[in-house]
């Protein structure tokens, strides 16, 4: 199994994820790790034909997520979505080897206070990044694959 990226993204899929990122990871299975969209018929349909079509598509709830990436075979290279990062300290608590976080987009909205650029974080938010940086796991902002990957440590 390979997990080519780990990402918080509260749009989960859209423009860059599938122009820069599936083109720089090479992934073949995206698997979106959110309640909401997990539990809503529509909402994985619309999900799922958003990706091309030679693109394994899976829509999972945080709490079976950590089941689901543990079933990943030995060819898939999967790029993990979440709006979160609850889904990350999750999958972490439970055994899944996560080699970095990327952090593309956390919008501002009510509770939620701007770290950088279009990056905005809870309380709650800020302590599950730093739960992750505590397990030794980087969290890096970076847009889209070709910008430079920024250490979100320098803002916490």
């Amino acid at each position: 199994m390979s997990i080519v990226l780990a990402r918080i993204d509260d749009r989960l899929i859209h423009g860059q994820v599938m122009t820069s990122w599936l083109n720089y990871t090479g992934a073949n299975k995206i698997i979106v790790i959110d309640d909401v969209t997990a539990k809503d018929s529509f909402l994985t349909m619309i999900i799922k034909t958003l990706v091309p079509a030679n693109i394994v598509t899976q829509v999972t709830t945080v709490a079976d997520s950590p089941a689901v990436i543990k079933g990943l075979q030995d060819h898939d290279k999967a790029i993990i979505l979440a709006k979160t990062p609850e889904a990350y300290v999750r999958l972490a608590q439970n055994g899944v080897t996560l080699t970095r976080v990327n952090l593309g987009g956390m919008g501002i909205k009510p509770g939620r206070k701007t770290i950088y650029k279009n990056i905005s974080a809870s309380e709650a938010e800020i302590s599950q990044l730093k739960q992750l940086i505590d397990q030794g796991i980087p969290v890096e902002i970076q847009m889209v694959a070709e910008d430079p990957a920024i250490d979100f440590k320098r803002f916490i």
